[in-house]
């Protein structure tokens, strides 16, 4: 794999980590077809039991790669990656944890939110812009009307302004909120530790079945949302919201 992506593992414990710095980690057709090979790749390995995701540099993630997805050749592409992505990740055997520094914006959070555990730095700044720019934030909403109460998703969603790593942990979106980076790698360990105390089988069917007792499946969601996403994607509005953020200014919506 090229080194937009990076894999370690230490015994029972794989850790991927997004490797594209200069580009705030955002998420791109490379990127994203990698990322689902490697969730993929360590839930077939037996000997696992634990994904770690986190990302290089500054920040954990900045969302989708807006200058690819404008591309009309590659928009659809993308966009179905991400919705794989998301549904790799959430429905995966290993117990998942995003480890977020810097800054979860948009599919960043997504990726995020699609985890089983996430901790973050106390300076981390966490946002779903996609209705300032013209878009559905649908993918995403699949995994916030599981976890976050209904004014909150709300707030979130249709406000799409940015939030800091003490709100996200007090509306639940997060587990743990810790120090700096230091201290984010020791919680992640921590709940390593704690993690592999329990039986693998046990925490694997508890995962499972945690996921079955909604009434409509995740992956169920995840279609419906789809639709929407796409549709979003095309439509004249993101056309003008991506071009606005682009060329950093305000954009011009059409009565």
């Amino acid at each position: 794999m090229s080194s937009v992506l990076l894999i370690s593992t230490d015994g029972p414990v794989t850790t991927v980590t997004l490797n594209r710095p200069d580009k705030r980690n955002a998420l791109n057709v490379e990127l994203l077809t990698q990322l689902g090979a490697a969730i993929t790749a360590a839930q077939a390995d037996a000997s696992q039991r634990i994904l770690v995701l986190r990302g290089a540099g500054t920040v954990f993630c900045s969302g989708l790669d807006l200058e690819e997805a404008a591309q009309p050749d590659r928009a659809h592409v993308s966009a179905d990656l991400v919705a794989q992505g998301l549904r790799t990740l959430s429905a995966t055997r290993l117990i998942t944890i995003a480890a977020v520094q810097g800054a979860a914006i948009a599919g960043g959070a997504g990726l995020m939110s699609a985890c089983d555990f996430a901790v973050a730095t106390k300076d981390a700044k966490f946002g779903y812009p996609e209705v300032r720019r013209g878009l559905v934030p649908a993918l995403i909403m699949t995994f916030l009307r599981r976890q976050l109460r209904e004014r909150d998703a709300r707030e979130l969603l249709l406000l799409g302004k940015p939030f800091d790593a003490a709100h996200a942990h007090a509306i639940g979106l997060v587990n743990r909120v810790v120090s700096d980076e230091a201290a984010l790698a020791t919680e992640v360990k921590t709940l390593v530790s704690s993690l592999l105390q329990g039986g693998p089988e046990a925490i694997a069917e508890t995962k499972k079945l945690l996921a079955e007792l909604w009434p409509v499946p995740v992956s169920t969601d995840l279609d419906h949302a789809h639709a929407f996403h796409l549709s979003a994607r095309n439509s004249a509005e993101a056309k003008e919201g991506v071009a606005a953020f682009r060329e950093k200014r305000p954009p011009k919506w059409a009565p």
